[in-house]
């Protein structure tokens, strides 16, 4: 099972605070965890929404709105990616996500759809999908 570990934008991360070399290193610490027990598939943090866009969809219409955005509880500040067992897997390793500062935060974990999960849908929609993703080296 494939999950995405999304963890919410702040203040500080939305202000473009760059973290200290204490964080730095327990966060490299900890990826590095991931990394040897063979869980990390991916994982990278975010500028903050001041350097990107939305594009909103009506119809055929397309609005691109620049940042940043208002609602910070909203934005994402980061991700993993991780390839565990378990939704309780996933959880026991976001708990040990460091949190140098002992600032208030929040990260959610969302299961990622695999091709099991869309039931009677068409095979060669199925191996499309595989061929795609094989090619992207996932």
């Amino acid at each position: 099972m494939r999950f995405m570990v999304i963890v919410k934008a702040t203040p500080d991360t939305e202000a473009g605070a760059m973290p200290t070399d204490e964080e730095l290193r327990a966060m490299g610490e900890f990826n590095e965890e991931l990394v040897n027990s063979g869980v990390l598939l991916a994982g990278e943090g975010l500028h903050p929404s001041s350097r990107g866009a939305r594009v909103y969809f009506s119809g055929d219409q397309r609005t691109v709105v620049d940042g940043p955005f208002a609602e910070t509880k909203e934005l994402i500040a980061g991700f993993w990616l991780l390839e565990v067992k378990s939704l309780e897997e996933a959880v026991e390793w976001v708990k040990r996500v460091p949190n140098p500062t002992g600032a208030e935060s929040q990260i959610e974990i969302r299961q990622v759809f695999s091709p099991e999960d869309f039931g009677d849908v068409a095979p060669d929609v199925l191996q499309r999908e595989e061929e795609l993703r094989a090619r992207v080296g996932q």
